[in-house]
């Protein structure tokens, strides 16, 4: 029928035109997020020292990013999403993440597997590189991990509120997820990148003061935390969208009235 028709007309460029937005959305939404970033305060080793890192926890769950974003966020802001090359780096997130007093919410971090084609297997740990390209073959999975299939990306565990599991306590142990899932993230920064005196930055009701401290296996001080809060979707973003769809809505009636035609 002529309705059906029409209906097919439609239906081809809306698919390529929600392809091409999700193409296009992920990017936009890195460096707008990157935007953010910038002029915030990083976390150094000793103060000074490189690695420097950016904890980026969102109170609103909505807010929280796929691990795209958050990948193209950390490069536009001169680093990468973390790699956690040792057990002493690994106790310095720990330290940095509990810190921050937040809630759940898991972190993502900058391993993920290489090949999208390999279902559960002993070879499917292999797979795994940083996203950095770093060689370290240091991990911190959780007794089960990873389930592999077609959960790619990984992140921290990190659920205050949840028991221990089967394999005893999971926080800050790391699993496989699907990449298109909402989490926080950590940005690392190599030896080039210049930083401010560290304040905190927190919200009210949990603003304590922070002393140095030492972490017993990394023996580095950790001067302070930077709290990183991303407000709420930039106007810039919204505008976008809306003009996207009605350029698509303009094409779509363009397209019924020539097949009627």
């Amino acid at each position: 029928s002529s309705g059906g028709s029409a209906w097919a007309a439609i239906s081809l460029p809306r698919l390529l035109l929600g392809s091409a937005l999700d193409s296009l959305l992920a990017p936009l939404a890195g460096l707008l997020l990157a935007s953010r970033l910038r002029g915030r305060q990083t976390v150094c080793r000793g103060g000074t020292q490189r690695p420097c890192y950016k904890i980026v926890y969102f109170h609103d769950v909505s807010r929280r990013t796929s691990y795209e974003e958050a990948r193209l966020a950390c490069r536009a802001d001169g680093g990468h999403l973390v790699s956690i090359e040792t057990a002493a780096e690994q106790k310095l997130i720990e330290k940095l993440i509990g810190s921050l007093l937040a809630s759940d919410g898991d972190f993502w971090i900058g391993l993920r597997r290489r090949k999208h084609d390999v279902d559960n297997s002993t070879e499917c740990q292999d797979l795994y590189s940083w996203s950095d390209g770093s060689s370290s073959e240091f991990r911190n999975w959780y007794v089960d991990e990873p389930s592999c299939g077609s959960e790619i990306c990984v992140v921290m565990y990190h659920q205050p509120s949840a028991p221990p599991g089967v394999g005893g306590p999971y926080m800050f142990q790391w699993n496989d997820d699907r990449c298109n899932m909402k989490n926080n993230f950590i940005c690392k920064y190599a030896l080039d990148v210049a930083t401010e005196p560290l304040k905190p930055v927190l919200p009210e009701e949990h603003h304590k003061k922070y002393t140095n401290g030492t972490l017993k296996e990394a023996q580095e001080p950790v001067l302070s935390l930077a709290y990183i809060l991303i407000p709420s979707i930039p106007v810039l973003l919204l505008l976008m969208v809306v003009t996207a769809i009605f350029s698509f809505w303009l094409f779509a009636k363009r397209q019924v009235t020539l097949f009627n035609k």
